[in-house]
């Protein structure tokens, strides 16, 4: 096994061209491999201290969160509170203090897990994730990069670079619940993100949901459309119900996910009107409204 320590991009990339795997906080690789899942790769090139992957930048069109950007920083950062509230809402739902003190968005991105917090946001948000390798760099939409559970679009060589967001639209504002059991160390037995737009009469001008832990990846609701804020909650709700794929497992059955991922849906359209008309519900949504275990 070699492990390369990357001080530069261009270090990185070298390394994974050779073969190497990336590594950064290490809470999915590491854990993975305790538990069984899949052995450790044979190359790990750590690309920690890449100091230029950690930026969170305004830019003309929107945002641009650097791949090592931790979801402490996510859940706190200002302009994502304010402007992009879904995704502070599922960065401070992962894990541990701990976990989140050292996860990374980019490695949660490219894990593709269908049950991770940040998925769903990102979804409706209309996020893109940058991809380099020594032969250049593209932009993947996020709904295009997870191709199954744990596997993406990107080539061995390519590096996530960051996730970009263009700006909301005025009126328009965003939420991420889940339903949990516990309130630390817990993965998402469903969730749901919502984006709104508000016409000037407070009716849903355009909607976006996407769900979480109920399909092989991260899935969007098709066929939505605006109205009043309770009838499009309503209209989400069952049509995240009706679209959801769950599985049953120990943890709920597949019933269950597809009863409460529609009521989850619902509540994120709701708490996102909210936001859009100018409520300030503090993140995580999950814990301001009372969802979820008490302690």
């Amino acid at each position: 096994m070699s492990f390369v320590i990357a001080s530069t991009l261009e270090e990185a990339l070298q390394a994974l061209a050779g073969g190497a795997r990336p590594v950064a906080g290490g809470t999915d690789l590491v854990v993975g491999a305790r538990h069984g899942k899949a052995p450790l790769p044979d190359d790990l090139v750590a690309i920690d201290r890449i100091e230029s992957l950690r930026e969170v930048r305004r830019t003309v069109d929107g945002l641009t969160i650097g791949a090592l950007v931790d979801h402490h920083t996510i859940e706190h950062h200002p302009i994502i509170t304010s402007l992009f509230a879904a995704l502070a809402d599922g960065s401070a739902l992962v894990g541990s203090p701990a976990t989140r003190n050292v996860g990374t968005i980019g490695g949660n991105v490219m894990n593709a897990s269908p049950a991770m917090d940040t998925g769903s946001p990102l979804l409706v948000l209309g996020a893109e994730v940058e991809l380099q390798s020594l032969r250049g760099n593209r932009r993947v939409p996020i709904d295009q990069l997870w191709t199954a559970p744990g596997r993406t679009c990107a080539q061995p060589d390519e590096l996530c670079v960051a996730v970009h967001l263009a700006a909301p639209a005025a009126r328009s504002a965003s939420a991420y619940i889940r339903l949990e059991y516990r309130r630390a160390m817990e993965i998402a037995i469903v969730g749901a993100a919502a984006s709104v737009t508000l016409d000037d009469d407070g009716s849903v001008a355009s909607l976006r949901v996407a769900l979480t832990a109920v399909a092989p990846t991260i899935i969007e609701v098709v066929g939505l459309g605006g109205g009043p804020v309770e009838h499009a909650a309503s209209a989400a709700r069952e049509a995240a119900s009706a679209q959801a794929r769950p599985i049953s497992d120990l943890r709920a059955s597949s019933d269950y996910r597809r009863h409460t991922v529609g009521v989850m849906a619902a509540r994120a359209v709701l708490a996102a009107a909210r936001r859009a008309g100018g409520d300030a519900i503090p993140s995580p949504l999950n814990r301001a409204i009372g969802i979820g275990a008490s302690s």
